[in-house]
């Protein structure tokens, strides 16, 4: 994260936040100043914006706050885009987080990646993180697996479950 943190540029940013919050490319750069409520520590994303069409609550840690307040403006309408790209008004493409992983994971003089899938052998995606994050929190820590599917969004497919699923688990995402 270290090296990632020592890159310039919109891009890194966005792709910093991405991994501190495990949420989509999609999501953290259409996001908005007004979809911030940094006295609550939390992201609403909304519903049209998310992938499943459910409003979306995202915990926001302390480094996540940090970044934020670090690359706020003194003045910002609450529609203007939290990672803006070149134009004015327009979003970072999804080719520019691509671009920081891709550069990032070049060693000079050589031409193999030096971040691979240990699975599959292929380079590291940027949607990647999010898999490294459901890995690690099913593997290293000790919450259940419906408060890691709720930090990644992901719906219930079990109809059951679904209906009886009232909270977001908030909280206990914070943690």
């Amino acid at each position: 994260m270290e090296a990632l943190r020592q890159r310039g540029g919109v891009a890194a940013r966005a792709l910093e936040f991405l991994i501190l919050t495990a949420t989509r490319s999609g999501e953290v750069r259409g996001m908005c100043w007004g979809e911030l409520d940094l006295e609550r520590a939390a992201w609403i994303v909304p519903a049209q914006r998310m992938k499943a069409g459910k409003l979306h609550r995202v915990p926001l840690s302390a480094p996540a706050q940090a970044l934020l307040r670090r690359i706020r403006p003194e003045r910002v309408e609450a529609d203007t885009l939290v990672f803006g790209g070149t134009q004015a008004g327009q979003c970072l493409s999804d080719m520019s987080l691509t671009a920081v992983v891709r550069r990032m994971n070049c060693m000079p003089g050589r031409q193999a990646p030096r971040w691979r899938d240990s699975v599959s052998g292929e380079p590291v995606v940027v949607h990647g993180f999010r898999s490294t994050f459901r890995t690690w929190a099913g593997e290293c820590t000790p919450y259940p697996r419906e408060v890691v599917e709720a930090a990644l969004a992901h719906t219930l497919t079990d109809r059951v479950e679904a209906a009886y699923a009232r909270t977001d688990l908030l909280e206990r995402r914070r943690r």
